[in-house]
């Protein structure tokens, strides 16, 4: 087996030159100019120190960069997750505490593990049973949540909680107690934010600055307004008039040392755990597959999820807490030209040396500046449009996203996506189990088989052909039966009955007694029971049974073949008109 399979490192790094590093270089300069402000508000957001945020963004960076499959994607601290690392570890002690901050680092290295063996066993396919609708609801949710969170800071007053109503009732409680300054520097850091990210580009550009340089400094925006609020504080000392700042920032690199080893603690945090570790890998092999597709490259999801677990184990072992792929990030440094994951190791020496040089310097940054850059990034996550079009498509995947988004705002992140990820699942099962099935007949003139409630259509009249569009399995066995002997009682001329297989893609045990059964009732009507465009693997299970020996009809490789055959048997055939529009609200089938 080929080490490269798992130090992916060992394919991209043969290949490696001076015109590559210079790419990942400009890149991780621009990315840990994003990154810094970044850090630090999303650790806050977490409910701990400023410092943890950039301890995360510093060891994981390398373990993802030795590790992961994706070229460009940006590891780090994020906003869904931060949220909920305050979630499960505000269930086990007090925000800022050190039991809290254990806690953090007990969730990174747990969720770490998860994802490692997830990875080394090939578990990427269970990111699915988080479908698509549950994650958009979900993310939605916990934007709205997380801007919820952040306007205590943008108005300097105290607030808690996690769900919504916890929030806008501690906000109105305290609304009183307004900080003006604060809620000054808040604001003001809001609409410059909010400008920056459409207006400053165009300016630039109308200035004379070349498109790609004035997109990146766009992205730089929240620096400018670290710097701009900064001195703000240290010239007005805003500090005497109630402005809270970041305060003092230890400077040196992060400790390394194993998390706190408590049974019941880890226990306590392992599906906490297990929520974060899906729900980063779901978001960050998204982000890497979209920029992968870009420049024709391919990403390993079973890797990516060893790639994320030694990220995470780094940030339990570094002082960090849970992390993932973030979008703003692999965007901006997609953008800036990274071309391997070495980029992703150099914006960590460039955050090491902030944690050493620069943090003296951030002290005096306001709470509120970091929470209006929270605000601004995890607004963009919110999509309104979504569940309407969901609606409009699929009221069953409606359900699930209004659930998700349901649970989540009213009852917390955990409940919200258990919530969804429960009803997706009843929703599969019950799909499952009440399959689609049509009965059939030939379209004049060609060799297709549509269904003869919306297709003008030719049966033949002792003849019945049944199409079902699903697998067979214990789900839908007892399903199968009541439907195939309806349509029988329902014809009682009948004296063939075809069964086509084209969407049968397995027939499980339980199935194989109910096609048994079948056969013996139809045989008890003198009916005679035939399969037709059975694919090659169902085949090779049914000859290894009994059924074959027992089957009153034929196996037919085509559905024109049992046609033409049973055609000559029973004579005679009619044209069935349709009853239904073939291209109305119900869709085409």
């Amino acid at each position: 087996m080929r080490l490269s399979r798992y130090f992916p490192i060992l394919d991209w790094g043969r290949h490696y030159t001076g015109s590559t590093l210079t790419s990942d270089l400009v890149a991780a300069i621009i990315v840990t100019i994003m990154l810094i402000p970044q850090s630090l508000a999303y650790a806050m957001l977490a409910g701990l120190p400023p410092v943890v945020g950039l301890y995360a963004s510093i060891l994981p960076l390398i373990a993802y960069a030795l590790f992961g499959t994706s070229r460009t994607l940006a590891v780090g601290p994020v906003a869904v997750v931060s949220l909920m690392t305050a979630a499960a570890a505000g269930t086990v002690a007090a925000a800022g505490s050190a039991d809290y901050i254990a806690a953090a680092l007990i969730l990174a290295t747990l969720s770490g593990l998860i994802l490692l063996v997830m990875g080394l066993m090939r578990l990427g396919f269970l990111a699915n049973l988080l479908s698509h609708p549950v994650v958009s609801g979900f993310i939605t949710a916990s934007g709205i949540i997380i801007a919820t969170s952040q306007l205590k800071h943008i108005l300097g007053i105290e607030a808690s909680g996690h769900a919504m109503p916890e929030l806008l009732s501690g906000l109105w409680a305290n609304i009183a107690d307004i900080n003006g300054p604060t809620l000054a520097i808040g604001v003001a850091s809001l609409l410059f934010l909010f400008w920056v990210r459409k207006g400053l580009k165009p300016l630039l550009i109308r200035i004379g600055l070349a498109p790609r340089p004035a997109d990146l400094l766009a992205k730089a925006g929240p620096v400018f307004a670290v710097v701009a609020t900064i001195v703000a504080v240290i010239l007005l000392g805003l500090e005497e008039r109630g402005v809270s700042t970041v305060g003092v920032i230890p400077s040196g690199l992060p400790p390394i040392g194993a998390p706190l080893f408590d049974a019941e603690l880890w226990l306590e945090l392992a599906i906490p755990a297990l929520l974060i570790s899906i729900i980063g890998f779901v978001e960050s092999v998204s982000i890497a597959q979209t920029l992968a597709a870009k420049r024709r490259q391919r990403i390993a999801p079973d890797q990516e999820l060893v790639g994320l677990g030694a990220a995470n184990i780094a940030a339990g072992f570094s002082g960090g807490y849970p992390v993932t792929g973030g979008f703003a990030r692999s965007v901006v440094n997609f953008d800036a030209g990274a071309e391997t994951p070495a980029a992703g190791a150099f914006t960590a020496v460039g955050i090491a040396v902030a944690a050493l040089m620069l943090t003296p310097l951030l002290q005096t940054l306001p709470v509120a500046t970091l929470a209006a850059t929270i605000i601004v990034a995890v607004l963009s996550l919110v999509d309104l449009r979504t569940p309407l079009v969901t609606w409009r498509y699929s009221k069953a995947d409606f359900a699930a996203m209004a659930i998700t988004i349901a649970g989540t705002l009213l009852l917390g992140v955990e409940t919200g996506v258990i919530a969804g990820v429960a009803l997706s699942l009843a929703l599969f099962l019950w799909r499952s189990s009440r399959p689609h099935a049509a009965v059939i007949g030939r379209v004049p003139n060609t060799e297709h088989f549509r269904n003869v409630e919306r297709h003008t259509v030719i049966i033949l009249p002792h003849v019945l052909m049944i199409r079902v569009d699903e697998s067979l399995t214990y789900l839908n066995a007892r399903w199968l039966e009541e439907y195939v002997l309806e349509q029988v009682a329902d014809h009682p001329e009948l004296k063939h009955l075809v069964l086509m297989c084209s969407a049968v893609n397995e027939i499980d045990a339980s199935a194989l007694e109910s096609l048994e059964a079948i056969n013996h009732r139809l045989a008890d009507a003198n009916v005679e029971f035939h399969l037709s465009e059975v694919k090659g693997p169902v085949m090779d299970r049914l000859q290894a049974s009994h059924f074959l020996d027992t089957l009153t009809g034929d196996i037919f490789l085509s559905q024109n073949r049992a046609f033409a055959e049973l055609a000559k048997r029973t004579g005679s055939a009619d044209i069935r008109k349709p009853e239904l529009d073939p291209y109305g609200p119900r869709g085409l089938i």
